[in-house]
């Protein structure tokens, strides 16, 4: 594992997960100040600026002295980013274990802010590998949960957030 990733790794922890318990504070919107994330990750604005700007995903957001992660929070409040039109189809990956689950009652954020969605195959593909066994992934009819009133909102290039999608949305692949 590289030293960006580690770091990555470690404010992720920090930003998305247990901001207390490292030792920052977030505001409502999720932002902390960049001096107090390098303090106490022990690192220099130039390691996270390295992250933020060259990481394998674009998961963190700065803006002049703040940071915030920009999706995938388990803490309590929640990042608005902006709601966007989706494509017509989404997809989303998930281990054998819990497509049954998926099946009958739709994607929920357990335990996140959002649903995680992909815009392509093998990155819901590479998700869902994660979870153990030989991944399932739910093609997501994007264009008509928009239609029914699912927000989408955009966590980066590829990734999408909803607070849900009903399980009439989706099929398995």
């Amino acid at each position: 594992m590289t030293d960006r990733v580690r770091l990555s790794k470690r404010m992720s922890r920090a930003l998305r997960h247990e901001p207390a318990r490292i030792g920052i504070e977030l505001d409502d919107e999720g932002w902390t100040s960049v001096e107090a994330l390098v303090a106490v990750l022990g690192v220099t604005r130039a390691d996270v600026e390295d992250v933020v700007h060259h990481g394998s995903k674009p998961r963190y957001e700065l803006d002049g002295g703040r940071i915030r992660a920009r999706y995938g929070h388990s803490v309590a409040g929640r990042v608005e980013l902006p709601v966007a039109d989706p494509p017509a189809v989404l997809f989303h990956g998930t281990g054998p274990t819990t497509a049954g689950a998926v099946r009958e009652e739709g994607l929920r954020p357990m335990g996140r802010q959002y649903v995680h969605l992909s815009g392509d195959e093998a990155t819901a593909r590479q998700v869902g590998a994660r979870h153990g066994g030989v991944p399932v992934v739910f093609v997501v009819d994007a264009a008509a949960a928009a239609e029914a009133g699912v927000v989408f909102r955009r966590g980066n290039d590829d990734t999408w957030l909803v607070a849900g999608i009903g399980p009439e949305f989706l099929s398995a692949r």
